[in-house]
C-alpha cells in the first residue's frame, strides 16, 4: 500500500512554519522566522512569495529532502471569497484572488500560492483546506440591524473542523452526525455552533464580535465606537488596529500572554484577575449562546487552541457552561497536522476536493 508524502505549509505575518508527513506521521518540522528588517523591502504580503518559497526550498534541501518524493502540498488558506468546508486544489482563479487580495491582505494569502509553487517543482498535487472564510452560517445568523451590514464568517475554521472530527473519533461516531459548539481560543477567540456537520453560527474573530482575545476586542458598544471614531483622535488604520492586533489584553496589559496574566493575578495583581475573569466570562457567555443555537441539543463543548493549555481558564469556562454538555480540552492549533490531515483524506480518496 502506498504511503503518501506531504508538506503542509503555514504562513504567519512574521515566520513560515513548515512539516513534512509521511501519511499522518512527522518526517520534518522548523519554523522560518522573518526579521523586520527581510520583510520591510516588500511593499506587499503578495510581494513575499518568491522570497518564502526559496528559503522553504532552501530549508528542504539542507535537510537531504528529495521535492521529487513529495505527494501534495497543502497551505494554510486565505482570504477568498465565502467557500463552504472543505478541501480546494488550487487553480487558477484562486491564485488570482489571492495574488490581488480581492478579499482581504493576510500573510496567509501566501500558503496556496507557495503550496502551487512548491507542487508545480515536484509535479505534486497543491490544496489549501477550510480557509478563514469557511462560511455555512444559516441566512437568520446573517442579518443585523442596519441592512447595509451583514455578519459575516470568518474564523479558525481549519483547526475547529479538525478538533471536532477528532472528537468524533473518539467518540466512535460522525463528525455529520453530532451537534457540537466548539471555543477556538488564541489570539483570536471564535466560538461556532457545529450541527452535523456544519457550523452554522459563529463570531467573526477577526475584527467583528465575540469576547475579547488577547489581541482583539471583540463586541464593543456600537454608540460609543462611533464617538471614538469620529474623535479627531484617531486615523482610520489606527481604530482598525485597536480591534485587531492592539485590542483585547495586550491593551489592558500591554501583553498577550495569557500565561503572564494568569501569573500576574495568582501574584495579586486586581487588575489583571478582572481581566483574566471578564475573558473566561465572555468566552462562557458566548458558548451557552451557541448551545442556544443548537437548541440545547448539544453532544459536547470542546475547548482548543493555545489557551486552552491553561487549566485555570478551561475549569472556569468549564465551571460555567458543564450544565449544556460535558466540556472537553482539545489544546492547541495544531494546524499543520490539520492540513496534512486533510490532503491524506483527499489523496487516499476518503474525501472530494472541490473547485473553487
Amino acid at each position: 500500500m502506498k504511503h503518501y508524502r506531504i508538506l503542509a505549509v503555514n504562513p504567519g505575518s512574521t515566520s513560515t512554519k513548515v512539516a513534512l508527513f509521511d501519511e499522518l506521521t512527522v518526517v520534518l518540522e522548523f519554523t522560518l522566522r522573518h526579521s523586520e528588517r527581510e520583510l520591510k523591502q516588500f511593499e506587499s504580503v503578495i510581494d513575499q512569495l518568491d522570497f518564502r518559497y526559496e528559503i522553504i526550498v532552501d530549508a528542504l534541501g539542507k535537510a537531504s529532502i528529495d521535492i521529487g518524493s513529495i505527494d501534495a502540498v497543502i497551505g494554510r488558506g486565505g482570504m477568498l471569497r465565502p467557500v463552504l468546508s472543505g478541501i480546494y486544489e488550487v487553480n487558477d482563479a484562486m491564485r488570482r484572488d489571492l495574488s490581488s487580495a480581492r478579499y482581504g491582505e493576510h500573510a496567509s494569502n501566501l500558503g496556496g500560492l507557495i503550496a502551487a509553487k512548491i507542487a508545480r517543482e515536484a509535479s505534486a498535487l497543491a490544496f489549501i483546506a477550510d480557509p478563514v472564510v469557511v462560511d455555512e452560517l444559516e441566512d437568520a445568523a446573517r442579518v443585523t440591524g442596519l441592512p447595509a451590514i451583514k455578519r459575516r464568517s470568518v474564523f479558525h475554521a481549519l483547526n475547529q473542523k479538525a478538533v471536532a472530527r477528532l472528537y468524533a473519533l473518539r467518540e466512535e461516531r460522525r463528525y455529520e452526525e453530532l451537534n457540537l459548539v466548539v471555543a477556538h481560543m488564541g489570539g483570536g477567540v471564535s466560538v461556532g455552533a457545529h450541527r452535523k456537520g456544519r457550523v452554522v453560527d459563529v463570531n467573526n474573530a477577526l475584527d467583528g464580535d465575540g469576547p475579547f482575545a488577547p489581541e482583539r476586542s471583540g463586541s464593543l458598544p456600537a454608540g460609543d465606537l462611533v464617538k471614538l471614531c469620529y474623535s479627531g483622535r484617531y486615523t482610520e488604520a489606527e481604530v482598525r488596529r485597536m480591534l485587531s492586533g492592539r485590542g483585547g489584553v495586550v491593551a489592558h496589559l500591554e501583553t498577550n500572554d495569557m500565561r503572564l496574566v494568569v501569573e500576574m493575578a495568582d501574584d495579586g495583581d486586581e487588575t489583571a484577575a478582572l481581566l483574566l475573569e471578564a475573558f473566561c466570562y465572555n468566552v462562557g457567555k458566548l458558548i451557552g449562546s451557541m448551545a442556544a443555537v443548537l437548541e440545547g441539543e448539544v453532544d459536547a463543548v470542546i475547548l482548543t487552541g493555545g489557551i486552552a493549555y491553561n487549566e485555570h481558564i478551561c475549569s472556569r469556562i468549564a465551571r460555567m457552561v458543564s450544565f449544556v454538555a460535558p466540556v472537553e480540552t482539545i489544546p492547541g492549533e495544531n494546524e499543520l497536522e490539520a492540513l496534512a490531515m486533510n490532503a491524506l483524506r483527499a489523496l487516499k480518496g476518503e474525501a472530494e476536493s472541490a473547485e473553487y
